[in-house]
């Protein structure tokens, strides 16, 4: 039985642009828990770098004895107390809505699995706060999926007109060519989207 990296590389190696790129088979991508939690993670990242972000989640978590809490000791959590690590106010209230959402939605991995892509996408950017790019980074990276296509990533686009010799210029143009690009790697574009990150040294944070 073929091996799924031995699967994907065949199918993305019918994109013959795409081929120079993929030098290696990928890690793995992993599933993992507490997906309520990776997403309030994702929110305190966002427009940070690695540096800064691990250290303000490192201060979080110290908030709870080094331990990760539940949605419910988050949503107990002063903003104040949120603030002081280095949260700027709307990243204080967003990671309370996440909080109140998984508490009121009863809100777990197992119910994350079970849904379709899209009905993921749908669902967790009903929070104030949660746009469709940090969903799209929780399914590839923390839920496993492999068709998962981030359109509106910057280092994907970057990476695409370089490589495709793309014209951004219509910007509605632009997307339809990206997606349509992105049509022929199906089922497999999360994998696309990780070589094109790496080609540009451009990985995402989620």
């Amino acid at each position: 039985m073929a091996q799924t990296s031995d699967i994907y590389l065949l199918h993305l190696g019918k994109d013959k642009r795409l081929v120079p790129i993929m030098v290696d088979p990928l890690p793995v991508l992993p599933i993992r828990e507490n997906i309520a939690l990776r997403l309030i993670g994702s929110i305190m990242s966002q427009q940070l770098s690695v540096k800064v972000a691990d250290v303000i989640y490192k201060r979080f978590l110290t908030l709870y004895g080094d331990k990760e809490p539940s949605a419910q000791q988050i949503l107990d959590t002063p903003p104040e107390t949120l603030r002081s690590i280095g949260l700027s106010n709307a990243k204080v209230s967003y990671v309370h809505n996440v909080a109140r959402f998984t508490v009121d939605e009863k809100l777990t991995d197992k119910k994350l699995q079970k849904m379709e892509n899209e009905d993921v996408i749908t669902y967790l950017t009903q929070i104030k706060g949660v746009g469709r790019w940090t969903v799209e980074m929780l399914l590839m990276f923390y839920l496993g999926r492999e068709d998962v296509f981030a359109v509106d990533d910057l280092g994907i686009q970057q990476a695409m007109i370089k490589l495709y010799k793309l014209d951004k210029t219509d910007k509605k143009a632009f997307r339809e060519k990206l997606l349509k690009i992105s049509a022929k790697w199906s089922p497999y574009r999360t994998h696309a989207c990780r070589y094109l990150w790496a080609w540009k040294d451009m990985k995402p944070t989620a």
